[in-house]
């Protein structure tokens, strides 16, 4: 028996699209049948990945965007929407991070990673319900009422890892503000869910598992190594496709069993 989530039709928008999980988001909802709109602040590596999508067969676009600005969420929103159609899945995706000891934390460097993983995630999944929630009440066109949200928070948004606390915090923040998205719109058919990703293998970290560091870090995980970025791609497709209804305010580890040892 097989089965087959089809995305057809329906339009995703990304953010933090241009490098890591957000790029291998894109490829993989592209590849289900999505247009999928680009978002980041990176325009030219989206511009690339958008012709690299395109010249598998899929349909992409390319939108501006800063988290950290409400006036750039609001405009990458609207933009999307006049040239694509109706967002019908988000994937609140853009995440900073740094490596320090709480004691080391500067007002600066903590309202760096607050103002994009907490901040910037909640004001686009605001400006993104906003229109999902006028749909449903029939007051803004769109052949599709409800919508998917998906927030990519983290593992260390469920237990505190060392010399991350800001980020875990932060994290930990989404995963709530998730619940709390599910709770209040939830009855107008649109779905929000947390996945909680475990050590993932991209760019921004790849040296790292090179090192005497990172190798100790692998050895005490349970299976003793990392994730790559499609290890997610079934979980994210499963929580976008219309079969997922029944998945609401559900706050899921992907993360090799990272959490239960």
């Amino acid at each position: 028996m097989s089965y087959n989530l089809d995305l057809s039709g329906r339009v995703a928008f990304i953010t933090g699209a241009s490098s890591g999980l957000g790029m291998q988001f894109a490829r993989t909802l592209s590849k289900a049948g999505a247009a999928v709109v680009l978002a980041g602040r990176r325009v030219e590596r989206l511009k690339t990945l958008r012709s690299e999508i395109e010249a598998g067969g899929g349909d992409a676009h390319v939108v501006g965007l800063d988290v950290t600005d409400v006036d750039s969420i609001r405009s990458a929103v609207a933009h999307a929407e006049t040239e694509v159609g109706p967002i019908d899945i988000l994937i609140n995706n853009s995440g900073v991070s740094t490596t320090e000891r709480l004691v080391d934390v500067t007002e600066e460097s903590y309202d760096f990673v607050f103002d994009t993983n907490t901040r910037g995630a909640f004001f686009v999944a605001q400006e993104v319900a906003k229109r999902m929630l006028a749909r449903a009440k029939g007051s803004a066109p769109g052949t599709f009422t409800g919508g998917r949200i998906i927030n990519i928070a983290s593992a260390a948004g469920l237990r505190s890892l060392p010399q991350i606390g800001v980020y875990s915090m932060s994290k930990a923040a989404v995963v709530h503000m998730t619940k709390a998205m599910a709770s209040e719109w939830g009855r107008f058919g649109i779905t929000s869910n947390a996945v909680c990703p475990g050590y993932i293998d991209t760019e921004i970290n790849h040296h790292h598992w090179g090192t005497d560091g990172g190798q100790k870090l692998v050895n005490m995980l349970p299976r003793k190594r990392v994730g790559q970025p499609k290890d997610l791609d079934a979980l994210v497709v499963m929580l976008c496709a219309a079969e997922s209804d029944f998945i609401n305010g559900a706050v899921i580890a992907a993360d090799d069993g990272m959490l239960v040892s």
